[in-house]
């Protein structure tokens, strides 16, 4: 979990809307293993260790289903810290029959899934970094299909008791709608380097040689409109950042490259280009 605390830029909480708030409270404690963190009428924030947001979810006013073809959330990633935890999953899947797909990324494993509003979830485990092959800057990803004979091999009858504690929102995984404009934003803006190409239509970025802490891709096509603001799908994302220095500096990025933003509370609110919200706060 080393890419994920400082001096790393990374993913701290994904903030999703949705249409009916029990329906999705039942799914995220029964189907994920999350615990209800708080809880109001409109929303709730769901944490692994019972101390750290890492998901919230709305049920605004007038909400409608979620839109295709447009930019915004293609998955969010819960990154669990051992093998036998993503085995576990699998069987509580099975065993409750929830539909999903997986995948062998070679650096790491992986399920999907979607929850009730459609929103995209991957739930994964990395493989040792020591196992990654880089080479010209890049890390080799892949969409292989996933042992999953070899995966519940490493299960010593585990029982799921829900997300291990150690969970962390390990990236998230965005549409955009171009990503010359996006590309320079999350890099020269927020100073994120990219770290694979995946052909012309999707980039991956890190900080300090992660696999990637978000992708971002066209393939809801090259000019995908921003879906209305009271469709289901993502409200924002958290970016949390080590230092006031390092904030002061993605400030001033943001500045060189034209990009708009506020701050609120200490923390900068800024839009990538294709109208993705994103709260950028130092780790308190």
């Amino acid at each position: 979990m080393n890419f994920h605390r400082e001096p790393n830029t990374f993913v701290g909480q994904v903030n999703l809307k949705i249409q009916h708030l029990e329906r999705s409270i039942a799914f995220y404690k029964e189907v994920i293993g999350f615990k209800v963190l708080e809880q109001t009428s409109k929303s709730a924030i769901f944490s692994a260790d019972g101390k750290t947001a890492l998901l919230s979810v709305e049920q605004p006013d007038y909400i409608i289903p979620k839109q295709g073809r447009t930019t915004g959330l293609y998955h969010f990633a819960l990154l669990l810290p051992k093998r036998a935890d993503l085995s576990s999953m699998v069987q509580h899947f099975v065993e409750n029959g929830i539909q999903l797909g997986s995948s062998d990324h070679l650096v790491s494993e992986a399920l999907y899934l979607s929850d009730p509003d459609g929103n995209g979830i991957e739930i994964y485990v990395d493989r040792d970094p020591s196992e990654w092959n880089w080479s010209n800057g890049e890390v080799e990803m892949t969409v292989d299909p996933l042992n999953l004979p070899d995966l519940l091999s490493t299960q010593k009858q585990q029982l799921w008791k829900g997300l291990p504690n150690e969970t962390v929102m390990g990236h998230i995984h965005l549409h955009v709608s171009e990503l010359k404009k996006t590309e320079e934003f999350y890099c020269k803006g927020l100073g994120f380097e990219v770290v694979n190409r995946f052909g012309t239509q999707a980039i991956f970025i890190s900080d300090g040689k992660y696999h990637h802490h978000i992708g971002l891709n066209t393939w809801n096509g090259v000019g995908a409109p921003t879906p209305p603001s009271n469709s289901v799908g993502l409200e924002s994302f958290t970016l949390i950042l080590s230092s006031e220095e390092k904030k002061n500096k993605i400030i001033s990025q943001l500045k060189d490259i034209g990009a708009t933003f506020t701050e609120e509370n200490g923390s900068i609110v800024t839009s990538d280009p294709s109208g993705n919200r994103i709260w950028l706060t130092v780790k308190k």
